[in-house]
């Protein structure tokens, strides 16, 4: 891939762009998925060879997966964004925690390729061939899973948040250093997880059993980017600009802390201990229950 800007520029987000779904301000979106384009060139020359490096591709991975199929699933991933910014079908899936397992496990069961150097030459060859596909985009909006219309720029950081999740989780099942870098992070959750969570149904990132009777408001303030309210109510989440009304508590998040905890991959107390993630406020101790809540697809 090619054309890479300065290393190391962060991103200039504003988190009530994504608001409304794929309401996004044209010019941020272009400016965004330029980005995720750049920090993807970043990531994936290191994924590929945390891939081809993988001694054992039996290793238990993530859950029930192992290293292999975090690698093959990766390689799904890379197909199924290139194909929604390319205009072309994508699977017929329910973007919720049981609706993506079940996609994921037919995905897997259809490709018996678990081989890391196959993987890696595969994923550094559909990395290639989304960022032509996104540098030629044009459309303001995409169809992508379920039905959600997104922009291309939120595709691109959602296969930035899958390499970089996934690639914590074979870095920390082969004993392998996975730096994620600040700015890297920042667009995953600024650019991909808050338009899938405007976009998608309200009830698609929480667990309901847990989650139904649960109310709060924490206002969000990533650290080297904006601020935006997550709503919790009765079962469903939704988003709101910071500021609009009273809240629970303030949470203040390095990206990199945050996508970890919320997706399940660290517990918070070490962020917490760590001065990575603050919670202040009339009502911090909802923190803990908003992570029992949240079940992100």
């Amino acid at each position: 891939m090619t054309d890479t800007p300065a290393a190391g520029k962060a991103p200039s987000l504003t988190p009530r762009k994504v608001l409304h779904g794929s309401g996004c301000d044209a010019q941020w979106c272009i400016r965004t998925l330029a980005q995720a384009r750049a920090a993807l060139r970043d990531v994936v020359p290191s994924l590929v060879t945390l891939v081809r490096s993988v001694p054992d591709a039996n290793t238990a991975g993530v859950g029930t997966w192992t290293v292999g199929d975090v690698a093959a699933h990766l390689s799904h991933v890379f197909r199924f964004d290139t194909d929604a910014v390319a205009g072309r079908p994508v699977p017929d899936a329910m973007v919720t925690m049981a609706g993506m397992a079940e996609a994921n496990a037919t995905m897997l069961a259809e490709d018996g390729e678990r081989d890391p150097a196959v993987l890696a030459d595969r994923i550094g060859t559909l990395a290639n061939k989304f960022d032509d596909v996104a540098s030629r985009s044009r459309a303001a909006t995409v169809d992508w899973l379920q039905g959600a219309r997104l922009p291309p720029s939120a595709v691109a950081c959602h296969l930035l948040e899958e390499c970089l999740i996934h690639g914590h989780d074979i870095a920390t099942a082969t004993g392998r250093p996975w730096p994620i870098q600040r700015h890297h992070a920042l667009l995953a959750v600024e650019g991909a997880a808050l338009p899938l969570i405007a976009a998608l149904p309200p009830t698609a990132f929480l667990n309901q059993e847990k989650a139904g009777s649960f109310r709060a408001r924490f206002e969000l303030r990533l650290r080297g980017g904006g601020r935006t309210v997550l709503n919790f109510d009765g079962g469903s989440l939704t988003l709101d600009a910071a500021g609009t009304r009273d809240v629970d508590a303030h949470i203040s998040a390095d990206p990199p802390a945050l996508m970890l905890v919320f997706i399940g991959r660290q517990a918070i107390w070490k962020p917490l201990l760590g001065g990575k993630l603050a919670a202040w406020g009339r009502r911090p101790w909802k923190l803990a229950h908003m992570l029992t809540a949240i079940s992100p697809p």
